[in-house]
């Protein structure tokens, strides 16, 4: 039996109204993005300098976050095994987020409690604090880098999933390969320049913060800073810790105001894919290290 006239064109305005709701709702937003100038977070990626085309993307906090925990284990000594096994439990501690509420009063990359004796909630809060309580328990775990990683992590965390950080350890192995700069040239962002705050000082700040004293950047001269690759590391280690900082300044280049990056021949710009491209002839010939392959890393940013 059809439906009376009235009961149809009451359908179809239903049915009109709704659809002018949701485009409405689509129209504010659009000129919210508009107005307020919101734009999707850069995406940052790391891939396996075996050529196996295994790769892991994730956002800009999440690589900043990444590369300051890398930081605070090489500075102290601490092998590529114990990054590994500290970003695999940042991960799954926190997703890499520099959380401020957890279960019951943890906090942080770690999910760490004052009430535990890890620090006050403003220690924990600072990545690089929390990062450096990690490897320093990690450090009193007998043989921990011939420990499976769920066995190592759990000794630190004392986690009710103990084989949850199994699941990050590939994602993990990629990232400490790349960030420790034994992959040379294998991380990259989009990067986003026209952000700040950031600039040389702020730079030579942050760089101070999570390496401490032995990387010193030279004196800014406009918008470059340059670091020099530190004359402890071994000759045959130099490059690795060159691509560490190159590395770690395009992990930040989003918060730090970063626009270049120079390091081994290559360069990286902020926009588009960022990814690293050769510069200089010899560059091109070897498709890696140039001249500057054990000298120091430059670093343009974008004020």
């Amino acid at each position: 039996m059809p439906e009376p006239p009235t009961l149809v064109r009451r359908g179809r305005l239903l049915r009109t109204g709704a659809a002018a709701v949701v485009l409405l709702a689509v129209v504010g937003y659009v000129a919210l993005q508009y107005v307020y100038g919101g734009k999707p977070e850069p995406r940052c990626t790391v891939v396996s300098g075996k050529g196996d085309g295994a790769s892991y993307t994730f956002t800009a906090e999440q690589a900043e976050n990444a590369a300051t925990v890398t930081a605070a284990g090489t500075s102290r000594g601490m092998p590529e095994r114990a990054v590994t096994i500290a970003l695999a439990t940042a991960l799954q501690e926190s997703g890499l987020r520099n959380l401020a509420h957890g279960d019951r009063d943890s906090l942080g990359l770690f999910q760490q409690r004052p009430s535990q004796g890890w620090g006050d909630e403003r220690q924990i809060m600072d990545p690089a604090y929390s990062a450096g309580r990690f490897y320093e328990h990690l450090a009193e775990v007998p043989g921990y880098s011939r420990l499976p990683l769920t066995v190592a992590a759990q000794r630190v965390q004392r986690s009710g999933y103990p084989q949850a950080y199994a699941k990050h350890e590939p994602d993990a192995a990629l990232l400490a390969a790349a960030l420790t700069g034994r992959a040379p040239a294998a991380f990259s962002c989009e990067g986003r320049p026209d952000t700040g705050p950031g600039g040389p000082a702020q730079v030579r700040a942050a760089l101070v913060r999570d390496f401490g004293r032995e990387v010193r950047p030279g004196a800014a001269r406009g918008r470059t800073v340059t670091v020099p690759v530190p004359a402890a590391v071994a000759t045959d280690r130099a490059p690795q810790r060159g691509w560490e900082l190159a590395h770690w300044a395009v992990a930040h280049s989003s918060a730090l105001h970063i626009e270049r990056v120079s390091y081994g021949g290559r360069e990286w710009r902020a926009g588009g894919s960022g990814t690293w491209r050769a510069v200089g002839r010899a560059a091109e010939e070897s498709g890696s290290a140039g001249p500057d392959a054990a000298g120091e890393v430059r670093i343009v940013t974008g004020q």
